[in-house]
Order: structure tokens, then C-alpha cells, then sequence
């Protein structure tokens, strides 16, 4: 997953796009995340995550491992559904991790329901043979 190349006379490793079986797995990996949220399943949303993994949410306190990721995302499944995403781009960090670029899309769960829509990287990481998500941040265009 590292390929060298020449930059300024100089041989460097570089990282290698991410095979097509990798962003294919992420992409189950995120329909299973979005279903599992779209029915308030938060302790299946928080063991997809590395035990010391980190949430980022935009103007809020980063939230650090795993039972504290299953509190924010239970509060957040109370507010908000329907997750929907599309992953853009997925780069491959070595045999064991991998970044990923994205945007979501969610409506609230007031009345009338607003469409949210945010755009997101998350880094992957290999744990046990297992893709689990070590860190996750995310803000909105507006």
C-alpha cells in the first residue's frame, strides 16, 4: 500500500490509493453504521469504533473511547436519523489504516424535519483483522 517516488531528487515512501476491496469494505462498513443508527442502536455504533478511538463534533468537546462515543451518538440517534452516506475517497496509510473522505446526509427528527448534510474524514484502523474507526470528525457547509 506504499509506493516510492522521486521528489525533489530525493526517494520517499508514499501512500497508495486504497484497494477497490478496501473502500468497497468501508462502504459496508458505513451501511451497517447508518443502519445500526437509523435504529437507535448506539452500542452497535460504538463497537465499530477502536476502544481509544475519538469523536470530533463540530462546536462541541472532542468524546474519547468507546462507552463515551455510545453516550453521544445515543443522545445524537434521539435527535436525528435517516443517515445516508457516500464515500468520496479512501486512502489507503499503511497495511493497518486507511483515511477516508465523505458526506452524510441525515434529517431531524423535529417537525417539520430538516435535511443536514455534512461532509466528514474518518481514519480507519485495522484491529483484530477488523476495519474499526479510530477517528471520526465532521462539519456542515453552512
Amino acid at each position: 500500500m506504499w509506493r516510492i517516488a522521486l521528489f525533489a531528487g530525493c526517494l520517499i515512501l508514499v501512500a497508495a490509493p486504497a484497494s477497490a476491496q478496501d473502500k468497497a469494505t468501508i462502504v459496508k462498513l458505513n451501511d451497517a453504521w447508518a443502519a445500526a443508527f437509523n435504529k437507535g442502536d448506539a452500542s452497535a455504533v460504538a463497537a465499530m469504533y477502536t476502544e481509544d478511538a475519538f469523536v470530533l463534533p463540530p462546536g462541541a468537546e472532542m468524546v474519547k473511547g468507546r462507552a463515551a462515543i455510545e453516550a453521544f451518538w445515543r443522545q445524537a440517534a434521539q435527535q436525528m436519523g435517516d443517515a445516508k452516506f457516500t464515500t468520496v475517497d479512501v486512502l489507503a496509510l499503511g497495511p493497518g489504516a486507511a483515511r477516508e473522505i465523505g458526506t452524510v446526509s441525515l434529517k431531524s427528527k423535529s417537525q417539520p424535519p430538516q435535511e443536514i448534510t455534512a461532509k466528514y474524514a474518518v481514519v480507519w484502523r485495522k484491529v483484530g483483522g477488523k476495519w474499526k474507526l479510530a477517528t471520526d470528525i465532521w462539519n456542515t457547509s453552512k
